[in-house]
């Protein structure tokens, strides 16, 4: 049963009902091949809402179970700490969903595991069209496959194909291979090269990194170099930020005190990160920092930093609604300090506060984070919250986000959850509760009910407003043969 004020025409507690279809077979004892038909993702919880202060598009997991499967083994490029903010070059939420739209999957197939020395991910999925995102019917394709060498080393490539591109007329690719080098206990070495094929788009094509890691107890050491060129687009992947030529390194020494009982180690660490456009080499971000930690011997963990930065705005942004940056060259520092509980305690989290310079003024944060309440062994309730006051000549605004999860396992077969989340920035308040029983092994029955509501303050008598809700019933059926 759906509800929708934005759809055209609009919803208004339509009734609908599917039947799809997922079979597993395993073609070797160490291969397995899935397929879906009428792939459906109604029980999936929904994403988790961020504040975006920032010039760059927001990243949200993927919770799509059958995504979420072997995924390890599409994986591109990882095992490095991920400080120079690599692409991801295949992202399944590039797959069935476009803008805020769910584009329906019409069926797909996957094979993972390992062949000889190989470990092989193959997947191949078909979606139809959606009016209100205007997808249109489109084929994905995904490769992979990487080997293991020496004693704790890979090398391997991927190749990605979107029979639509949303740039220009065809289809769209990428071509990449990767490695990744662990020597004694403590180094290793990432590297990558990729290069992209989009319509109407020849040159400045490609994407590189190479990163060394040293990751030893007392001192460690990281220095990378990416390199993301400005038609380096790949259309099954993820890139926050393009046409980078990016230099980062951080150095840490973290001693262990036998003299002071109550402390576990001490951590101090520095870190620089350069972006420069990949085109010109023209500087747009520059950011120094240092950070002092100290982990306690009952898990707790205070830290301090003060970072300083430069950013280059080549053309106006909009950071919240009539509020507008110039474009121009700014400078500004900030100290943070956060306290976090450790997750053995019946209540843990981090606690952090932030104040200091916001690009032309001043800025002031408080957050809770990872925040869990376990109020019996069966029921616990999750907690965060984000405020940002924000203070510039351009104007003044304040982000607020806040969030609370409820989780209670009501018999080792029966869960439910419940999320609530409310945002400033869009001012929308939206529930998701799940209920999930497993009523025989392998075969579930969901009740999930979602409803997002507008908070406008200027809404008639200051009420919330209906925005879309839904209510769904599925139920699952294992066969075994």
């Amino acid at each position: 049963m759906t509800t929708d004020v934005n759809a055209n025409p609009p919803k208004d507690d339509d009734l609908d009902g599917d039947v799809g279809l997922d079979v597993k077979y395993g073609i070797t004892r160490n291969l397995t091949a899935d397929f879906t038909l009428n792939t459906d993702f109604a029980q999936v919880e929904v994403d988790e809402q961020q504040v975006n202060l920032t010039r760059f598009s927001l990243f949200f997991p993927e919770k799509r179970e059958f995504f979420l499967e072997a995924r390890g083994n599409f994986d591109f490029a990882r095992g490095g700490t991920d400080r120079v903010g690599a692409p991801t070059l295949f992202f399944s939420r590039r797959i069935g969903l476009q803008g805020s739209s769910v584009v329906p999957i019409v069926a797909g197939g996957r094979v993972t595991g390992k062949v000889g020395a190989f470990d092989v991910g193959a997947l191949n999925i078909q979606t139809d069209d959606e009016r209100l995102s205007g997808a249109e019917t489109t084929n994905f394709t995904v490769l992979r496959i990487k080997r293991d060498i020496l004693r704790r080393s890979t090398v391997g490539g991927i190749f990605t194909n979107r029979s639509v591109s949303l740039v220009g007329d065809g289809s769209s690719q990428v071509y990449g291979v990767d490695g990744r080098f662990a020597f004694f206990d403590d180094v290793n070495l990432l590297s990558y090269a990729a290069r992209a094929s989009t319509p109407g788009r020849r040159g400045q094509d490609a994407s590189y990194l190479g990163q060394f890691a040293y990751t030893g107890d007392r001192y460690g050491l990281d220095v990378g170099h990416l390199v993301i060129e400005d038609n380096f687009i790949p259309e099954v992947g993820f890139v926050r930020r393009d046409n980078v030529r990016r230099t980062s390194a951080s150095a840490r020494f973290s001693p262990r005190p036998q003299s002071i009982d109550w402390v576990r180690r001490f951590s101090l660490s520095g870190d620089i990160d350069y972006v420069l456009t990949a085109d010109d080499r023209v500087l747009e971000t520059r950011e120094r920092g240092a950070t002092f930690e100290i982990q306690l011997e009952n898990s707790d963990r205070i830290t301090a930093s003060v970072t300083d930065r430069y950013e280059l705005l080549t053309a106006p942004f909009t950071i919240a609604p009539g509020v507008t940056l110039p474009i121009g060259g700014y400078g500004f520092r900030d100290i943070d300090g956060a306290y976090s509980f450790g997750q053995q305690r019946p209540v843990s989290g981090s606690v952090s506060f932030r104040t200091g310079q916001f690009w032309s003024g001043d800025s002031t944060v408080f957050g809770i984070s990872r925040g869990r309440i376990e109020v019996t062994p069966q029921l616990s309730v999750e907690p965060s919250v984000s405020i940002n006051w924000i203070d510039l000549p351009e104007g003044s605004f304040t982000a607020t986000l806040g969030r609370a999860r409820v989780n209670f396992t009501v018999t080792p077969r029966m869960f439910f959850s419940g999320l609530l989340q409310y945002n400033s920035s869009g001012d929308t308040f939206s529930t998701n509760v799940r209920l999930r029983w497993e009523y025989s092994p392998g075969s579930e029955l969901f009740v999930v009910y979602t409803e997002d509501r507008d908070t406008d303050p200027f809404l008639p008598d200051r009420r919330t407003q209906l925005r879309n809700r839904g209510f769904v019933v599925k139920t699952t059926r294992l066969l075994r043969f």
